[in-house]
């Protein structure tokens, strides 16, 4: 016999315990589990369907009678599959884990571990993939990411590429991100720190969705120790105006993640948060897009500082990328945020008053008014107007 004739079919699985259904029982979303395996989920307090996470308005079970006759045929063929102890899944998974945490594993052994768990995340449905979560992957990825010591050497910057892309597949299936809470302690957030300095476009541009994750898990006092490091506001600053998409994309999602929260403001405007994003604006339109209102949105809460009105003002890009962007039949929504922008800034700033009317903002602002955009845009579009109305009439020369 075979190896693929020994393998149990997908069907015959629980998709939580991985072992041969038993009891296959149903719930109201259609799927199906084993008795024990979906009992014990609910008795834990889950009220949603572990595969498609719905919540379960009914949480009645009903047995699934064809499935159970049809593992009873095929075990007439595979008796030896008959009370299957526990998964190959689960012993290959935890040889792998092993592999990791051995010090006595060999460098290469190691890479081609992280090499299978990329593999195995990327072939597994979403539930499957929750057993790295069950067996510890999460936090013994990142304690080897961020626990050694970074050095530049290739096939250093190699290993933990690599283990920083396992971490970002398996990241989005814990609802908490509570391993990323490592990162508060000081060692870690040291060797966080040091790899971004030192680590390639793709490490950097990992190290920025973990702050988008962080965010996103509500993990304020992570975003606060980051936010205090000037030295990484520089570099992710630096990094959202590389001609590099995704690297560029990546460290936009992190300057918004760590906007979130106020008292980041103020250091994300002294590394240059305004001007690195009005750079990223000006090329969105061969870049991403659908960035630009993102951009746009980081930039009117940054401008409620003093300190980012001032820079948005003097930004070398700023007004003349602002002006641009008022009239885009094509984006509505950069131009209401575009027009919105420069109101707060010239209502401050005569300097940015008079480099709006030198770059064309009325002619913008007319196309903008006749063409069919949003009241609230025309309402935004007439208060610029007035706001320049002084300014503009010592410009227009008088008629003889």
């Amino acid at each position: 016999m075979n190896e693929a004739e020994m393998t149990i079919p997908h069907l015959f699985r629980c998709p939580i315990s991985l072992d041969l259904f038993e009891d296959p029982v149903t719930l109201c979303t259609g799927q199906t589990y084993d008795r024990s395996s979906i009992e014990r989920w609910i008795a834990q307090g889950n009220l949603t369907c572990p595969v498609t996470m719905q919540k379960l308005h009914d949480l009645s079970i009903v047995p699934n009678h064809t499935l159970r006759h049809l593992i009873d045929q095929w075990l007439q063929f595979y008796p030896q599959f008959d009370h299957f102890g526990n998964s190959q899944t689960i012993d290959s998974l935890a040889s792998l884990r092993r592999t990791l945490q051995s010090q006595e594993s060999t460098f290469q052994n190691k890479l081609q571990a992280l090499e299978k768990i990329r593999l195995l995340s990327d072939e597994y449905c979403s539930f499957k993939k929750s057993c790295f979560l069950q067996l510890g992957f999460l936090p013994l990825l990142l304690g080897l990411v961020f626990g050694a010591q970074t050095s530049k050497e290739q096939h250093h910057m190699e290993f933990l590429d690599l283990a920083l892309s396992c971490i970002m597949k398996l990241l989005p299936l814990d609802s908490t991100s509570e391993p990323l809470n490592m990162l508060k302690e000081e060692t870690k957030l040291e060797s966080y720190l040091l790899l971004f300095e030192k680590g390639s476009p793709n490490i950097k541009t990992s190290l920025c969705n973990l702050i988008d994750s962080a965010a996103a898990a509500h993990l304020e006092e992570v975003l606060l120790r980051l936010g205090n490091s000037q030295k990484l506001l520089n570099e992710i600053v630096h990094l959202a105006g590389q001609n590099n998409c995704e690297a560029s994309r990546a460290a936009i999602k992190a300057i918004s993640a760590l906007c979130s929260l106020q008292s980041n403001r103020e250091n994300l405007v002294i590394a240059g948060a305004i001007d690195g994003i009005m750079r990223y604006i000006s090329g969105c339109e061969t870049r991403d897009k659908n960035l630009a209102p993102l951009g746009m949105e980081i930039i009117e809460k940054l401008l409620v500082i003093e300190r980012g009105k001032e820079a948005l003002a003097n930004s070398p890009d700023g007004i003349q990328t602002l002006v641009r962007m008022v009239f885009r039949v094509s984006n509505q929504e950069c131009s209401e945020n575009a027009v919105g922008l420069l109101i707060m800034v010239c209502r401050e700033s005569g300097r940015a008053r008079e480099e709006a009317i030198e770059e064309g903002i009325l002619t913008q602002l007319l196309l903008l008014l006749q063409s069919q955009c949003s009241a609230k845009s025309k309402t935004k579009a007439r208060t610029l107007l007035k706001l320049l109305r002084s300014k503009w009439a010592d410009k227009v020369p008088k008629q003889p």
